[in-house]
């Protein structure tokens, strides 16, 4: 894959990428350098992309794996203002009440409600990013349907 088709397939994939990072991540600044981090890891190491039809999942899977690393990250350092007043770090503005409800599931599930439902991925590419049996990827979405069903009956 040549520099241009490479920058081309990272434009049609923002939206995603940013999508996925938010349903790991939920801080604008914590995925804005998750994106980039995975784009720039993905440049480098896109000698090991063995099929150019699989680069937006291969993409996703680095996007993942960078989202986890700052996710740890984070946990160990917390701002003075979220230590201070946690829920104003977290209060939502202005969104749905499908979204809020889709994030309140637990982060593997929002992330596969995210990859199957808004990205459209398959149960197998979903599998596949996530490194999951489709079986156990159809299970999760069932339990995040089910959840999802509940709190937006309560409504």
């Amino acid at each position: 894959m040549d520099i241009n088709t490479f920058t081309e397939e990272v434009r049609k994939s923002e939206a995603t990428l940013y999508r996925v990072s938010k349903s790991i991540l939920q801080n604008d600044k914590d995925c804005e350098d998750a994106v980039q981090e995975a784009i720039l890891k993905a440049y480098h190491k896109l000698d090991s992309l063995k099929k150019e039809a699989l680069f937006k999942t291969w993409l996703v899977r680095i996007l993942i794996n960078e989202c986890y690393k700052i996710g740890r990250f984070r946990k160990k350092n917390v701002s003075y203002e979220e230590y201070i007043n946690p829920e104003a770090a977290a209060a939502p503005e202005n969104y749905s009440e499908l979204y809020l409800c889709i994030m309140r599931l637990e982060e593997d599930l929002r992330t596969l409600i995210i990859l199957y439902y808004i990205e459209g991925f398959s149960v197998a590419e979903t599998a596949n990013i996530l490194k999951m049996q489709e079986g156990t990827v159809k299970s999760r979405l069932s339990r995040a349907r089910a959840n999802l069903r509940k709190w937006l009956e309560e409504v």
